[in-house]
């Protein structure tokens, strides 16, 4: 699975705590040869880790019980084999308990590890989900409705949730033609109303489930009935005046949403710059990524914004945050912990108290070692 399937339901799930060990198994992985030729090798010795540890593992004081080692072994060679590192992006997550598993596949490195615990580790899906910038597509055309989850490098159908949409019955281009007339009055025939009725309950439905920015393709007369039916795309992100794309290609429409994405990037971009300038003089700023994981911790955040490729490890020493070399082998004091992940954990936890985090442009937040934030208080 990819990060736009990660809706909240799915992450509420994931960190259910459970009746017995899981298995959370992270690492890089490489798009292109010749770095790629690794990644087998890397993956089957975290795989060979993970089943040491699933072995050496305890529970109430007492060995796991066979059943569950089993299941575990199992689930995580049924992962393994899964796995087509042919296609790889930048990070993979695997997640295996005794009774199933899952794959996700990341556009970001992520940290090679096993944990296993009561829950899943889920702070690398979250931050690498938040970094992509997820959004919903609607894409409308007089008798039928489709809806794409996208990136800022993809878009892809979604199906279910009632999408697509099609009229009850749809009739053939010759029979409206003959009974409605022209094709502009299309769109005043009552039967397309009640169709676009039925699109605007769907995809309310959707974001009231999984909020995401909202972009809005098809002739400029469907997009004006959508308006005037219903309420779920009068505040769309964007707007893209064109037809012929309600089925894709995937590649074209993307090509067709570039320019609104671009604008809407810049946007934010240019708010979330104005709205650190006000906290600076409210002075309800923090910056530098101590003081802002500090603030995080304590749920002080509103805005924490991220340079897109910041990523550091750090010693935890009492309370504060210390960089370190990632290829350091030394191994922690006693009362410090390394954080190889500690961006996207910090992310992750301030999603989780409400906070909007946005990323910026590498270099944006320069004077800011990279990350700031504006606070509640």
């Amino acid at each position: 699975m990819e990060t736009n399937a990660l809706t909240p339901a799915v992450l509420q799930s994931l960190r259910k705590k459970q009746p017995h060990p899981v298995v959370s198994l992270s690492m890089p992985t490489h798009r292109r040869e010749p770095d790629n030729a690794q990644d087998a090798v890397r993956l089957r010795n975290l795989v060979t880790e993970a089943g040491r540890r699933i072995d050496a593992c305890t529970e109430d004081g007492g060995p796991l019980p066979r059943e569950v080692r089993a299941g575990l072994h199992a689930q995580l060679d049924r992962a393994h084999a899964a796995v087509d590192l042919r296609y790889s992006l930048d990070g993979l997550v695997i997640f295996a308990s005794a009774d199933e598993y899952q794959t996700w596949e990341l556009p970001r490195e992520v940290p090679e590890r096993v944990v296993i615990s009561d829950s899943y580790l889920t702070r690398n899906l979250v931050a690498a989900r938040a970094r992509a910038t997820p959004y919903w597509v609607l894409v409308v055309a007089a008798n039928r409705a489709t809806l794409w989850h996208g990136t800022q490098a993809t878009v892809r159908e979604h199906t279910g949730n009632s999408f697509p949409v099609t009229p009850d019955e749809v009739q053939t281009d010759v029979e409206r033609e003959e009974r409605i007339g022209d094709t502009a009055s299309t769109f005043q025939d009552e039967e397309t109303r009640r169709f676009f009725r039925d699109v605007d309950s769907a995809l309310a439905a959707v974001l009231a489930a999984t909020p995401r920015p909202l972009y809005v393709v098809g002739l400029a007369p469907a997009l004006s009935l959508l308006e005037d039916v219903g309420t779920a795309t009068r505040h769309a992100a964007g707007k893209v005046i064109t037809g012929g794309l309600v089925n894709g290609p995937a590649p074209e429409l993307h090509k067709e949403l570039e320019p609104s994405l671009r604008e809407s990037r810049e946007r934010t971009a240019e708010r979330t710059a104005e709205r650190l300038d006000a906290a600076r003089g409210r002075r309800t700023f923090a910056a530098g990524l101590d003081e802002v994981w500090e603030s995080v911790r304590e749920g002080r955040v509103a805005l924490v914004a991220v340079e897109e490729n910041f990523q550091r490890t750090v010693r935890v020493k009492e309370g504060h945050l210390v960089p370190v070399d990632p290829q350091e082998t030394e191994p922690a004091a006693d009362g410090e912990t390394v954080r190889e992940d500690i961006v996207d954990e910090l992310v992750e936890l301030a999603l989780d108290t409400g906070a909007e985090v946005v990323f910026v442009r590498d270099g944006t937040l320069a004077d800011h070692d990279r990350i700031a934030a504006d606070l509640r208080y």
